[in-house]
């Protein structure tokens, strides 16, 4: 039987078990990154292990989420970050060099390699045939130290794509597309494989764009092939000798099959608040819009700008809209500004952000209030923009262009312009000068904390029993933006007694006075949810400031990936209900009882749980490796960890 492509890589990247599916593997990691809202605590962890320099062939830390320098707290973060990056070993990436994944797909990723990244959308690098993962900075932490990832052995979907978008289609919806077929829940433990003859039709920043938002899906990663698209890309960016020719054998089997025929497709639209609520463009077309958003990872390489540029080239921006663009990196906006397509996008009256993630995680631009916003970005959470009572839709940059010029949604097919025919350079900018490399004198480096700079918190051992109360009840599809919110509150990532006073802020601002004063009482906290606990970000923070407030367990009808791994990393235990029918039951405020929780994780046996309030019981299990068990149980990696000392 013939093998995937992700079974080929992962195969040659096995540090811990076999190429079992659905059975947990621990994969060397060859690079790492960091961003700065995740990447501060990552550190911390790191430095807490001990290792004096990174194990990994490259580590780069990137600054992109909290450039807004409003306070000291962001700035003093920065430059703890950089003086960590030049002590041990890492390549440090300057605020507006441009946001992670686009900058690493340009300058570090490499095909059949393995890269994790303490940012859920880390899987923006398949789309140049890598093995990319998002997780929490504690998982990244530890790669940097020389340790295996763990995963759950994927089982492998094949998305096969045939034909050729047409004009004013693109690559954003391809992904929308998959997003109506596969949904946002239900994906966890699978890999999107794209093959077929479509996939020659697409570039190298078209792959990435459907590979970023498959972390919406809740897959593990997506991945394409590497061919001689790839190569071409990759000598554009002087990287050929990175390149290598990768894909399935013809003959291998796959979990499942789906098939989309690119020229089938028409412009999709994610409406609010999920980027699983996808209609068709035509569908809502004529909505007025408030606000028109291009950049984020998804959709701010050079193709997709220079597309924009062309559509507005001599066109006004409609008096009611405020139109911002963020690039993705310094070298598109440079390549912008060398070609005149800035002077484009500024004469229809484009307000030009940093290279950074900006309105996307909700730092800046946020709408009016009950507006309604078009965004290229992946993700249209109730909140997320800034704004709780607007409207967020996510549209291809086709779409959004679109709207400037006529003020409401519109079907971009319906403009009477010539579709723009845009080839990627022969060559592209080079030019890193805004990476710092690691100091060759790492023994005098001092690392700079400032006051907002904290120590990670640390967790008791997993007690024999829990006995708490349902300090909160939350419905299905729990973000970890709803968990802990980002945007401007992203400046106390290293400060965690202030952070966690914002747990659940956007469903209840009061959750975390609760919990405190159930803490001081003596109490355990318990989470109660519904499916697909803990969708979206990797922000492991949605984990440790509700391990920090005493919360020791979250009872869910199921859990996504990352955050599962997460709650384990802080002791944190990820139950699920054996009959969803009993989360109908229980209440917020009720009193819970887990006896003997200890004894039953360790012989692997499902778990009681008493409603003392109710004067009933039900049945949980869990998900839980060996390894894991013996995490929970120690409370956390970090005391796991200084165990096995």
């Amino acid at each position: 039987m013939g093998r995937t492509l992700t079974q080929k890589i992962l195969e040659t990247h096995l540090a811990v078990g076999k190429y079992v599916p659905g059975k947990e593997i621990g994969i060397k990691i060859d690079q790492t990154l960091t961003q700065d809202a995740t990447g501060t605590m990552c550190y911390l962890q790191f430095e807490a292990m001990g290792i004096p320099k990174v194990k990994t062939e490259i580590s780069v830390s990137y600054v992109d989420h909290n450039t807004i320098q409003a306070g000291f707290e962001n700035p003093d973060d920065h430059k703890y970050l950089q003086t960590i990056a030049a002590k041990y070993g890492i390549i440090y990436s300057r605020a507006g060099n441009g946001i992670c994944h686009q900058v690493h797909l340009e300058r570090f990723a490499k095909p059949g390699k393995t890269l994790l990244g303490s940012d859920s959308h880390t899987p923006t690098a398949g789309g140049i045939g890598m093995v990319a993962i998002g997780a929490g900075g504690l998982d990244v932490a530890v790669a940097m130290a020389g340790g295996p990832f763990y995963l759950t052995c994927p089982r492998v979907i094949r998305i096969n794509l045939t034909g050729q978008l047409q004009p004013w289609v693109s690559a954003k919806d391809v992904i929308l597309k998959v997003l109506e077929i596969f949904g946002t829940k239900g994906n966890v433990g699978c890999v999107f494989e794209y093959t077929g003859d479509g996939v020659k039709t697409l570039t190298v920043p078209e792959r990435a764009t459907i590979t970023n938002m498959g972390a919406e899906c809740g897959v593990t990663f997506s991945i394409f092939p590497s061919d001689e698209i790839t190569r071409e890309f990759l000598k554009a960016q002087a990287r050929e000798v990175d390149w290598v020719p990768l894909e399935p054998d013809p003959d291998a089997e796959y979990y499942k099959e789906v098939e989309i025929n690119l020229s089938e497709l028409v412009p999709l639209i994610a409406c609010p608040h999920s980027p699983g609520n996808i209609k068709r463009v035509e569908e809502i077309a004529g909505l007025p819009v408030d606000q028109v958003c291009i950049g984020s990872c998804t959709n701010s390489s050079y193709r997709d700008l220079m597309i924009v540029a062309e559509m507005l080239d001599g066109k006004r921006c409609h008096p009611d809209v405020s139109f911002v663009v963020a690039p993705g990196s310094r070298q598109v906006l440079r390549m912008l500004a060398q070609n005149g397509a800035l002077d484009k996008l500024i004469a229809a009256g484009a307000r030009i952000a940093e290279c950074a993630c900006g309105f996307c995680i909700g730092n800046s631009q946020a709408p009016r209030s009950n507006g309604i916003s078009l965004r290229t970005n992946n993700r249209n959470f109730l909140g997320r923009c800034g704004t709780k009572s607007a409207q967020v839709y996510l549209v291809s940059p086709e779409t959004a262009a679109a709207a400037v010029i006529t003020g409401k949604i519109t079907d971009p097919r319906s403009l009477d312009l010539p579709y723009p025919e845009i080839k990627l350079p022969e060559q592209f900018l080079i030019d890193d000068s805004m990476f710092i490399p690691p100091s060759p004198e790492p023994e005098r480096i001092e690392i700079y904390r400032g006051p907002n700079i904290g120590e990670p918190p640390k967790n008791e051992p997993m007690p024999e029993k829990i006995d708490g109360v349902v300090t909160i009840k939350v419905g299905d599809e729990i973000t970890t933006d709803h968990i802990i919110p980002a945007g401007s509150r992203m400046k106390y990532r290293s400060n965690v007694p202030k952070y966690s006073e914002f747990v659940f802020e956007v469903i209840d601002p009061e959750f975390h006075k609760r919990a405190r004063a159930n803490k001081e009482a003596g109490k355990h906290n318990i989470i109660v949810g519904g499916l697909s606990y803990g969708q979206g970000s990797s922000r492991e923070h949605a984990a440790i400031c509700p391990m920090y407030l005493g919360v020791k367990a979250v009872i869910a009808k199921s859990f996504e990936r990352i955050h599962a791994a997460n709650l384990v990393n802080f002791g944190i235990a990820p139950l699920i209900f054996k009959n969803e029918a009993d989360y109908d039951e229980i209440e917020q405020g009720d009193e819970i009882e887990i006896p003997d929780i200890r004894e039953q994780i360790k012989e692997g046996k499902d778990i009681t749980v008493i409603n003392k309030t109710k004067n009933t019981s039900f049945t949980v299990t869990y998900n839980l490796s060996e390894r894991q068990k013996e995490i929970l149980l120690a409370g956390g990696t970090l005391n796991y960890m200084a165990s096995k000392k």
